[in-house]
């Protein structure tokens, strides 16, 4: 765990940086005078982001960015070296939905969640990591979701690429005990952003309902944003930042394998999906 706090002007690395999360955490970083590398392959979205963090105080490198290529994220980290000298903060951010019974979810859009959620993940810690150590401190944010903890059904891909982000971060708190780095995975249910413009679903309700949980949720992608950088600041393993979350977080532990079984029958419950998205 590093033992200091984020330097006063951090350098950062964030991929998926084009809306939603990405964006809400590139401008946190810029209010804090951040020197900040964005990724994504959304050209547009991404030059927008960087015109707001440069409109908020902050130093901006943009670079197209396509996570399931091990090159371009290295390319990503490579322009922050060049540019500032290193990376303090690191954003494993970029992500997309799957969702489907498993079986009905085609291999192809397996691999396409893999490959983004998990595999992207794993190129980012795989550059940034030797790094750090190398430099004797750093942070490390793995974004999961509260899906990796509580494994629902018909979200299968997902689950799974959320569940190996988690479980690479817990890895590295292992790995980087007495480096000066820290990695910590942010773990959190509904809020509103838009990854579900992009989902592929083999079930057309769900991808609706879940629009709605995520459009009307109380929570923004601001409010999850500053508490995510606040704990990793702090060297917080598990970042829950939601009382429904904390409550599966816990429930699971209690209950073991028969939280599955309840998750289940409450996924059929549409005032259960109606707890999730904060209401």
């Amino acid at each position: 765990m590093p033992k200091h706090r984020f330097p006063s002007r951090p350098r950062a690395f964030v991929t998926g940086a084009a809306s939603g999360f990405g964006r809400a955490i590139a401008l946190d970083l810029a209010a804090r005078r951040g020197r900040l590398v964005l990724g994504d392959i959304d050209d547009t979205g991404l030059a927008e982001t960087a015109e707001l963090v440069e409109r908020r105080g902050g130093e901006v490198r943009t670079i197209r960015c396509d996570v399931r290529d091990p090159d371009q994220v290295e390319a990503q980290v490579a322009l922050a070296d060049e540019a500032f000298g290193g990376v303090d903060i690191g954003v494993n951010n970029a992500g997309v939905a799957v969702a489907g019974p498993v079986g009905d979810v085609t291999l192809e859009d397996w691999k396409w969640q893999i490959d983004i959620n998990l595999w992207g993940v794993i190129y980012g810690c795989h550059a940034l990591v030797p790094r750090m150590k190398a430099q004797g401190s750093g942070w490390i944010l793995n974004v999961a979701s509260a899906a990796g903890i509580a494994s629902a059904p018909t979200m299968g891909p997902y689950n799974v690429s959320k569940a190996g982000v988690i479980s690479l971060t817990e890895t590295l708190c292992g790995e980087l005990m007495d480096t000066g780095v820290s990695a910590s995975a942010l773990c959190p249910t509904f809020f509103q952003t838009n990854i579900h413009t992009r989902a592929r679903t083999t079930m057309p309700h769900l991808r609706d309902q879940t629009a709605k949980l995520i459009t009307e949720s109380k929570w923004t992608a601001a409010q999850v944003a500053e508490i995510a950088l606040d704990q990793l600041e702090k060297g917080t393993l598990y970042i829950i930042p939601q009382p429904d979350a904390r409550g599966l977080w816990r429930a699971k532990r209690a209950l073991g394998g028969r939280f599955f079984q309840l998750m289940g029958k409450a996924m059929k419950n549409p005032r259960f999906m109606k707890v999730l998205g904060g209401e």
